[in-house]
């Protein structure tokens, strides 16, 4: 992998083509009556065929056989996979989750398919407005299997171990501290090299687009030129004995057999691709004076929803920064939110939970229901000497938030056993200071 080659850009319009077939892209045309190399010309859309141009998304496909060559689709064990939101009551308890449990390889093989667990979400997708929030626990790579998402965007969050993803537009190598988009309709295999976990954000009706920056200006927090797009790469590779291509289709998985491998787009070009981009990149806006800015100011990625300002969901990141406010408390502050918050740690300690909120687990703040820091964090920076400091150092925690209301699975509050019952009290030794004589 450390041979693989990257295009730069948020939103551009790329071309490439693999360099073993030069010229392989038609010259002025999309669909010429003859393709160079005798290559079939597909086009995936991304969007309506009739949106403004600045959200138009759609690539066009130079493949050795189309997509369309595949035997029906028939049901596939969805295991922990389930857009099912009324499996169990509301809860709208403050949910903390320990570290997710990875099986072990020899006793229990799973790959990256086989390894979702949904874990909460709203809405659903043949509706075309919802989210759903999945864990990855995986230990072995896909082998002759590729997944497409035909409800929506696959946003991946890798917390241990790296994956190598084989798309249809090229190869892209992820690790902890990176993420990726994997975007509808895309088909994409992954392969590991061990034990590996992450968190996954998925929506359904819309795209993430990079947030408008408003006053801020032309510059800053996730710039356009540090995304990353695969080059073109092919394989033609004949799988006598089936390959499996994966539908996740009305939040079901249905599977279909064909000869060859899928990833033989010789040549591409568009606007509408995967990409991926290093957490370590943003450009953090922070507070030189006294107060918090809102933690919008740390929006990586935004899918918006139709009501202008809200989102669908936000990708949210905390990462290393210097605190600098005067006269001001400065851990997170203690929140109502007319939002769903979801936040996972990549590594190290959360600055307002240092204890229980571990790498590889999570929380989730429902709607309105209260949060903010623990009764130790509380009183040491109620006490603490206000200097310029670093916060977060060798941190990444992220959020994903939501304008839905989020209901937990099954598996998120009783079948993964890994619900923290004890979160509420890092909260009960918070005490009164009121004194109505001393201002």
């Amino acid at each position: 992998w450390f041979l693989l080659q990257y295009m730069s850009g948020f939103g551009n319009e790329h071309v490439s083509e693999d360099p073993r077939c030069p010229g392989a892209l038609p010259e002025g045309q999309n669909n010429p009556q003859v393709c160079p190399y005798g290559l079939y010309a597909e086009q995936l859309s991304g969007s309506a065929f009739t949106c403004p141009r600045p959200t138009n998304k759609r690539s066009w496909l130079y493949r050795i056989l189309p997509s369309v060559c595949h035997k029906p689709f028939k049901p596939l064990e969805e295991g922990h996979l389930t857009h099912n939101w009324d499996e169990v009551e509301p809860d709208p308890n403050q949910l903390r989750w320990k570290p997710f449990e990875i099986p072990k390889a020899p006793q229990n093989k799973l790959d990256f398919v086989s390894g979702l667990h949904t874990l909460c979400g709203a809405g659903e997708p043949r509706g075309r407005n919802g989210i759903a929030v999945h864990i990855f626990a995986c230990n072995t790579s896909m082998l002759d299997r590729c997944l497409y998402n035909s409800d929506g965007d696959f946003l991946i969050v890798p917390q241990q171990g790296k994956l190598l993803i084989t798309t249809e537009f090229g190869k892209m190598l992820v690790e902890p501290n990176e993420i990726c988009v994997i975007q509808q309709g895309m088909r994409f295999s992954v392969e590991v090299f061990g034990e590996t976990r992450g968190y996954i954000l998925e929506v359904f009706g819309a795209h993430f687009e990079l947030p408008d920056l408003g006053p801020i200006g032309a510059n800053g927090l996730a710039n356009p030129r540090d995304f990353l797009v695969p080059v073109a790469w092919y394989e033609d590779r004949q799988v006598p004995g089936g390959y499996t291509v994966i539908s996740k289709y009305q939040g079901k998985l249905f599977a279909a057999q064909q000869d060859f491998s899928p990833f033989n787009v010789v040549a591409w070009h568009g606007n509408y691709t995967p990409y991926k981009y290093h957490l370590e990149k943003f450009m953090v806006i922070n507070s030189v004076a006294f107060d918090h800015a809102d933690p919008s100011i740390f929006t990586v990625l935004t899918a918006k929803s139709t009501r202008p300002g809200v989102a669908l969901a936000d990708f949210v990141i905390f990462p290393p920064r210097w605190g600098v406010a005067n006269n001001t408390f400065r851990p997170p502050y203690y929140h109502r939110n007319c939002m769903s918050e979801f936040m996972g740690l990549i590594k190290g300690h959360y600055e307002a939970k240092e204890e229980g909120f571990q790498p590889g687990g999570g929380s989730l703040h429902s709607m309105m229901t209260p949060h903010g820091p623990d009764a130790d964090c509380f009183e040491k920076a109620s006490k603490a000497k206000l200097e310029p400091e670093r916060v977060a150092e060798g941190t990444m925690a992220f959020m994903f938030e939501s304008s839905l209301s989020l209901a937990v699975t099954k598996w998120g509050l009783q079948t993964s056993n890994r619900l923290d019952k004890n979160y509420y009290k890092c909260w009960e030794p918070l005490k009164s200071h009121f004194n109505p004589k001393c201002k």
